[in-house]
């Protein structure tokens, strides 16, 4: 993450620096653009380290999970064809988790077959 932001306050001061290689010829909004990202940078570095050690601490795991679930959730999303059908899953007192179907709307089917000696106002 560290590195990508560094990547793009390369990117955003290179054009810059391009022009003239004169720090001297730069217009005060590619001056504020620059000192905008180094604060940013600055700002972020103790937040992009934490995130990094703890990317570093829970990554084993997750893979072990992914590694585990995958197949299971895999089978779970090949049985069910429309989860538009079903409720959001809640969990039961006792540790279950349960996904009740939503119940059947009535909704009014249109007449596949409509009268022919009706009158259409146009």
């Amino acid at each position: 993450m560290k590195r990508m932001i560094l990547i793009a306050a390369i990117g955003l001061a290179t054009p810059a620096m391009a022009q003239d290689g004169e720090q001297d010829s730069w217009s005060l909004m590619e001056r504020g653009a620059q000192m905008l990202m180094e604060g940013l940078m600055r700002e972020m570095e103790p937040a992009l380290e934490d995130l990094q050690g703890m990317a570093e601490e829970f990554g084993p795991s997750l893979r072990d999970f992914t590694a585990q679930m995958g197949p299971a959730l895999r089978g779970l999303l090949d049985e069910v064809e429309d989860w538009s059908v079903y409720e959001p899953p809640e969990m039961l007192d006792n540790g279950d988790i349960i996904i009740r179907r939503k119940p059947p709307q009535d909704d009014p089917v249109p007449d596949a077959d409509p009268d022919p000696d009706a009158q259409i106002d146009i």
